[in-house]
C-alpha cells in the first residue's frame, strides 16, 4: 500500500529527517521528492521552510483474530481437582513461558525467511549456505554464500535486489509486523558500496575540475542514497537526483565558493 507524507524543516535535510522519524523507517524504506528548497531570507524576512514528500509502502493490514475465543478459557481454570494440587501450583515454569515469547517469535520469523529462500533457491538449481542473523536496528540480515553466487547476484546486484524484495513481501505478507530483511551474498553489498563511494569520490574531482555538473550511471534507491551520503560533506559539490525509476540517476554538480560571510547550506535532493 503506497503511502505518502509530507514535512517541512529549516532544510531537505532536516525535513527527510524529521519523517523518518515519525514514521520510524530506515532511508533506504521511502523514496523522497522536494516540493520546496526553502528560503532563509534576509535578516529572516522573506524565510521559508523546505518541504519534502516522503512515499512508503506498508503491507496490507491484518485484522486480529475474534476476541470471543480467548474469553472462552477461563473455563479450564475453574477445574477444582488441579486447585487441589498444591504441587503443580508451585511450579514457576507456567509463570516464565511469556518471557520466552520473543525467542519463539524470532524462530518463527527465522524459520519463514529459510524456509523461502531454500525453496527459491531450489527452483533456480543453486545450493547456497543461508546464514540469518540480527540487525542492530531490529532487522534482519541474511548472508547467502557457496557455488553461483554470480547467478544470484545478478548485473550490479539486480537480481539480488528482486530476491530481498521477494523475501520482505512473503515475510512480512499478513503479518502485523513490518520486518527489514536485508539479503546479502559473499559480502557483496558491502564491497559495492565501498565501490560506490570510490566512485562518488572521482565523480566529485571531475565536477571541481571542470566546474561542471557530472551525471553518474542509473542507479536504484538504495545505491543513490549510498552516493549522497559519501557525498553529503564533500566540500565544492552538491547531489541531486533526476530522471524517473528506473532511469533514475545521481547528478553530481560543481558549487562555486562563497564569500566567507555566507553561510547558506547547500541544498540536496535525497530520493
Amino acid at each position: 500500500m503506497q503511502k505518502y507524507l509530507e514535512k517541512t524543516g529549516k532544510t531537505p535535510d532536516d525535513a527527510i529527517a524529521a519523517a523518518l522519524a515519525e514514521l520510524g523507517l530506515d532511508r533506504d524504506d521511502v523514496s523522497v521528492e522536494i516540493l520546496e528548497f526553502g528560503r532563509t531570507g534576509f535578516l529572516g524576512i522573506g524565510a521559508s521552510p523546505a518541504v519534502v514528500r516522503v512515499s512508503y509502502e506498508l503491507p496490507d493490514e491484518v485484522k486480529p483474530a475474534p476476541a470471543p475465543v480467548k474469553p472462552e478459557k477461563p473455563a479450564k481454570a475453574e477445574k477444582p481437582v488441579k486447585a487441589e494440587k498444591p504441587a503443580r501450583i508451585e511450579k514457576p515454569v507456567e509463570a516464565e513461558k511469556p518471557a520466552e515469547a520473543p525467542a519463539a517469535e524470532e524462530d518463527a520469523d527465522y524459520a519463514a525467511i529459510r524456509s523461502f529462500l531454500t525453496g527459491l533457491l531450489e527452483r533456480m538449481g543453486i545450493q547456497a549456505d543461508i546464514a540469518i542473523s540480527p540487525r542492530e536496528n531490529g532487522g534482519i540480515n541474511v548472508n547467502l554464500s557457496g557455488n553461483g553466487m554470480g547467478a544470484i547476484i545478478g548485473r550490479r546486484g539486480e537480481t539480488l535486489d528482486a530476491i530481498q524484495h521477494l523475501t520482505n513481501y512473503t515475510v512480512n505478507h499478513g503479518s502485523d509486523k513490518h520486518l527489514h530483511i536485508s539479503v546479502d551474498a559473499e559480502n557483496y553489498r558491502s564491497k559495492r558500496e565501498e565501490s560506490l563511494a570510490r566512485l562518488a569520490e572521482k565523480m566529485a574531482e571531475k565536477a571541481i575540475k571542470y566546474k561542471r555538473s557530472m551525471a553518474l550511471e542509473p542507479m536504484n534507491s538504495y545505491e543513490r542514497h549510498v552516493i549522497h551520503t559519501a557525498l553529503q560533506n564533500y566540500e565544492g559539490v552538491t547531489t541531486s537526483s533526476t530522471g524517473v525509476e528506473p532511469n533514475r540517476r545521481v547528478v553530481v554538480s560543481y558549487v562555486k565558493p562563497e564569500a566567507p560571510a555566507s553561510n547558506k547550506p547547500q541544498s540536496r535532493e535525497w530520493a
